[in-house]
């Protein structure tokens, strides 16, 4: 039960990072538990790729933020309870036996107002679900999300769980039930409005992995069909709603850019382009692959449970990117080279958090500066304006890179000596060895995921589907991509399993095998071998570093399923 409840810390917003041997105040409430130290190794609960917030300037306005953003650390809050439940009998205790927030016999009742009240340490602090009352107070002075506590005090979880259904747990609500003190009955229902209802419409053809925030992958019979993908059939990844950007917003859009310090209270060297400026830089395009770091989760998954969505191959796709390159845009702005001495550049998006804060990611200056990286800031996708489940007026493109660093709706640039503060770039897209969990991780210690490794995916023929032996041949394909700008030197593919091999036949992208940034796609036409009633097909691919591969998930294991580059494996019934 208690790893149970431990894996459920994925659906938190943010890390918990308890004091080191902090135990349970007597006075508690759950005083009824054995309090418990605990240990270092407790420190890290992290988040689920999935499990996203919301925002856009049209919906905050419409939208109690407080009670969102504090429900967050209220979860959090109670997640940190699970910790302190360390043996059978405590965590038997903690696993409550009735739908959460319904009426319970023997606890007290209490008013809206009796709530309201309780908002400060000093008067303890309570939140509500349905029926029921929660105390808090004993966790907010170890917890360093106490602010967003705070922010939750005297109010009700429900809109959080309206804007995050599909973490609505068994094990998430079995973790707010522990913190049970009372009943209330007096509640009204909470009017909410939908901060994803201004979200655009999608192609049916798209296979969704969640609603809310927004994230489906193509068809892998259609995915590589062609060598752009279609702007209907591109992968969405969004991590919040996607933001309304009209035409009245539109004519105050400028993308900002800034020096920030350490030592600084605020930014310096404010600068500024307005999309007009942009569009009449010298004009820049590109092919370049998007790969969302979780591709291949579900396989991953199948080998150990990892949290996350539960993406199959199709999280990648190519697209033409106009736009400007970074350089000139930061030339435009007039920055000085001592400003470029800084180590990080930050990017920062429209969509926003329940707090108001952005979507975020850091590079490292050099990468940044390089103009072989090839990076730029794209209004057009496949020769129209860059729609907006992929960042509408501006996306940065870092081809190569994981799909997370590439912001969308791009609104700020900062320089600075540090990383982006954003929750993805400290607290997710981190990998770690196989034998690292939830409990012993620690993401500040683990390199964000930046350039992805070489990959290569079977489209055609499915898994489970069937050749004819009468056909005598079978043709497979797919894609293979590598990031940094390593081109795909060839393709291995074998129909027994990986006994024998030979050369898929490589579709040339067009570019530099050592500056590529678009996927290649790649076919062969082989004999189906006699008196063969299964052929197990593989591929992996070599990139023009030499880099192959892993055979076996098994060694590339890691808590949050990112980079799955194991080989790719398909079987097929052979008939006839």
């Amino acid at each position: 039960m208690y790893r149970n409840l431990s894996r459920s810390l994925q659906t938190l917003h943010v890390c918990l990072l308890p004091k080191k041997g902090f135990t349970l105040p007597k006075t508690s409430v759950l005083n009824t538990l054995r309090p418990t130290s605990l240990s270092s190794s407790s420190r890290c609960l992290s988040t689920n790729s999935g499990f996203e917030s919301e925002g856009s300037n049209q919906s905050r306005k419409s939208i109690n933020y407080a009670a969102y953003a504090s429900a967050t650390g209220i979860l959090a809050a109670g997640v940190a309870f699970v910790t302190w439940c360390v043996n059978k009998q405590e965590v038997a205790h903690c696993k409550q036996k009735r739908t959460p927030g319904s009426p319970v016999d023997k606890l007290p009742t209490y008013t809206t107002e009796d709530v309201r009240k309780h908002n400060s340490l000093k008067s303890r602090i309570w939140v509500t679900y349905k029926n029921g009352v929660y105390d808090v107070t004993d966790f907010v002075a170890s917890h360093p999300g106490g602010d967003k506590i705070f922010l939750a005090a005297g109010k009700s979880l429900e809109p959080f769980f309206e804007l995050y259904g599909i973490h609505k747990t068994k094990e998430v609500m079995e973790i707010v039930e522990s913190l049970r003190i009372g009943n209330i009955y007096d509640t009204k229902p909470i009017k909410i409005e939908d901060a994803y209802k201004n979200d655009p419409e999608r192609s049916m053809a798209l296979t969704v992995n969640s609603e809310k925030p927004f994230n489906a992958e193509p068809p892998l019979s259609l995915l590589a069909d062609t060598f752009l993908t279609p702007n209907s059939l591109f992968f969405v990844r969004n991590h919040l709603p996607v933001p309304v950007v009209d035409d009245k917003m539109l004519k105050t859009y400028q993308l900002e850019a800034s020096v920030f310090d350490k030592q600084d209270t605020k930014p310096k060297h404010v600068k500024s382009l307005t999309l007009s400026d942009i569009k009449r830089l010298p004009k820049f395009e590109m092919d370049a692959t998007m790969q969302c770091a979780g591709n291949r989760r579900k396989e991953m998954s199948q080998v150990k449970e990892v949290k996350g969505l539960s993406w199959n191959c199709g999280s990648i796709s190519t697209a033409k990117w106009t736009g400007a390159r970074l350089t000139d845009i930061l030339k435009a702005m007039g920055f000085k080279d001592e400003d470029f001495n800084k180590k990080y550049i930050q990017f920062e998006g429209l969509d926003v958090d329940p707090t108001g804060t952005p979507y975020g990611s850091s590079i490292a200056m050099e990468k940044a500066l390089d103009p072989n990286q090839c990076i730029m800031v794209a209004y057009e996708m496949n020769g129209e304006p860059v729609p907006a489940d992929h960042g509408f007026p501006l996306r940065l493109i870092i081809p190569g890179v994981v799909g997370a660093r590439n912001v969308k709706w791009l609104k700020k640039i900062v320089l600075s000596d540090e990383e982006s503060h954003s929750h993805w770039q400290r607290k997710d897209y981190k990998c770690f060895n196989p034998s690292v969990d939830f409990n012993t991780c620690d993401f500040d210690t683990a390199y964000a995921v930046q350039e992805t490794p070489v990959q290569s995916v079977i489209s055609e023929p499915s898994a489970s589907s069937s050749v004819s032996a009468d056909d005598g041949y079978v043709t497979v394909r797919g894609y293979a991509f590598s990031g940094g700008g390593r081109g795909i030197a060839r393709v291995d593919l074998s129909l027994d399993g990986g006994e024998t091999w030979l050369n898929a036949e490589l579709d040339n992208n067009g570019q530099s095998p050592y500056k590529s940034w678009a996927w290649t796609l790649w076919e062969a036409t082989v004999p189906i071998p006699k008196n063969k009633k299964k052929l197990d097909l593989v591929c992996k691919a070599v990139d023009s570093s030499h880099n192959v591969q892993p055979e076996r998930i098994e060694g590339i294991w890691n808590l949050r399923g990112l980079l799955n580059n194991s080989w790719h494996r398909v079987s097929v019934k052979v008939e006839g």
